[in-house]
Order: C-alpha cells, then structure tokens, then sequence
C-alpha cells in the first residue's frame, strides 16, 4: 500500500533479499523451493522499474536469519508522513519489524497499534479516500480494529473486509491502479463485495489470479507481473500504459509486487 490520491508514489524503502531465501514461506502460489539468486534478479528489475516510474528508492540491507525480510510491505504503512507500525501474523516475521521502525523513525513520527492483534500491510488496500483492512489468516479482528482507530484519527475512512480463505492478502487479489478502479481476482473475490468501492471492477481470470496485484501510477500507468496475457490485454483495454516484470522467482516465496515496498511519501 503507498503513495497518495492519485497514485504518486515519490519515494519508497525496500530490503534486499535475504541469502537464506529458500527458507521463505510459501503456502500459496510456490511451485518450487524459492532461489536466492533469481529472486535477487527480480528484485533488481523491479526497483529498476520503479526508478524508472519516478520512485526514489532506498536499498536497506538484508536482515540476516529472516528469509522473508525482502516483504517490507507487512512491517508498516505510512498516513500522511506518519509511519503506523504493524504487527505480522506469521511468528517468523515478528523480528522484521523493529528494523522498518527504527529506519522510518529517522525521517518521520510513529504509531504503533494498541493492545495484542496483529496486521500484515498486506492486507492494506488505499481507494482514494477508504482504506480497506482485509481480515486473514495474518491481519486478525482486534488487529484491524486498532488500525482503523489509527486511520481514522488522519480523517480516512475506513472499511475491514473479510479474506477469502483461498489466498493469503487482500492485496494478493486485490489492488486499485487508479482513482475509481479496482483490479481484482475473480476466482477468489466476489464482484459484489467490491463495487461500491469502484465505479470500475476488471476482473482477472482465476488462472491469472497473481496479476491481481499491481502497482499504479499517475496518467494510468501501471507495473504488472510478467507472463499474464489475459490480464495485460484487460489493462490495455481499459486504458492503462503498462510495465512488466518478471516477478516469479518472487511469487515462489508468495510474494507480490506491492510486498516488496513501503511507499513512503
């Protein structure tokens, strides 16, 4: 999740990924034992493809021992300059977090949630003026409680969706690439849960279901994952210039687009 009402994304922290990536978890979409050195060249490409979108991108180290570390996306979310510091669902993560707020803290204030629920920023979906907190196997009910307190506060409104049991984020299945439109899986999420969020529902095939997740920007640019025919034709006609990158050795691990990013400003 990041970047504002009309999708600027002007800056953002990523972290390289870890050398023990073949311990990532992967529950989901991984076909085989996730590989260091081809998720290391997916990563290249795309902060490339971000730098090349007008991102200004911050390289931050590998966590050693956290095989998961390169998902930046689960440790926060930053409301207006401010970073809100989550709390991951998956035991494995929790040690990732403290790294990501003490970064963020040098250039803008904190939050951290209250009381003992737990959020993955994956489960964040920015619609122009709601945030959509998705309810998972990650993000559970008094985790996305305390979060809506905290946006709230910043004057958003905010809306908690239940996650389809079939995938593991809301935002695996679900993104908004500009004002108005939703991208969305159709074989797992269901049209009628999303449209009055949208004047614009484009639904992806459940064979292409990972394309769910994509990265808009200003004047209906878009960066897509590679090797998604159906769904690159479907942005092309609804408008959209679209960037591709090769995100499977990444998806191996579960790992979208968005995971790998936290927008900060």
């Amino acid at each position: 999740m990041g970047g504002s009402h009309n999708r600027v994304k002007g800056s953002a922290i990523v972290r390289e990924v870890s050398t023990n990536f073949e311990d990532a978890i992967s529950n989901h979409f991984g076909t085989r034992v996730p590989d260091y050195q081809q998720a290391q060249g997916a990563h290249s490409s795309y902060i490339a493809a971000l730098r090349a979108h007008g991102t200004e991108v911050e390289v931050l180290p590998e966590l050693r021992g956290y095989p998961d570390c390169c998902f930046v996306e689960d440790a926060a979310v930053v409301l207006d300059k401010t970073a809100v510091i989550l709390a991951p669902g998956h035991p494995s993560r929790s040690g990732e977090v403290e790294s990501v707020a003490a970064h963020l803290a040098e250039t803008m204030g904190t939050i951290r949630l209250e009381g003992n629920g737990t959020v993955d920023g994956g489960d964040i979906v920015f619609l122009d003026d709601t945030f959509v907190i998705g309810r998972s196997s990650r993000t559970d009910a008094l985790g996305a409680e305390s979060l809506s307190r905290i946006i709230k506060s910043f004057d958003y409104n905010v809306e908690i969706l239940k996650v389809p049991d079939s995938t593991l984020h809301l935002t695996t299945v679900c993104s908004s690439p500009r004002e108005g439109t939703i991208v969305y899986s159709e074989g797992d999420m269901d049209a009628s849960s999303l449209d009055e969020y949208a004047d614009e529902l484009i639904a992806v095939p459940p064979q292409e279901s990972y394309a769910a997740n994509t990265l808009g920007y200003p004047n209906d640019r878009v960066i897509i994952p590679s090797g998604f025919p159906e769904t690159r034709k479907l942005l092309l006609d609804a408008g959209f210039s679209i960037t591709t990158v090769d995100m499977d050795p990444i998806m191996q691990a579960d790992g979208s687009l968005t995971c790998l990013s936290v927008f900060t400003g």
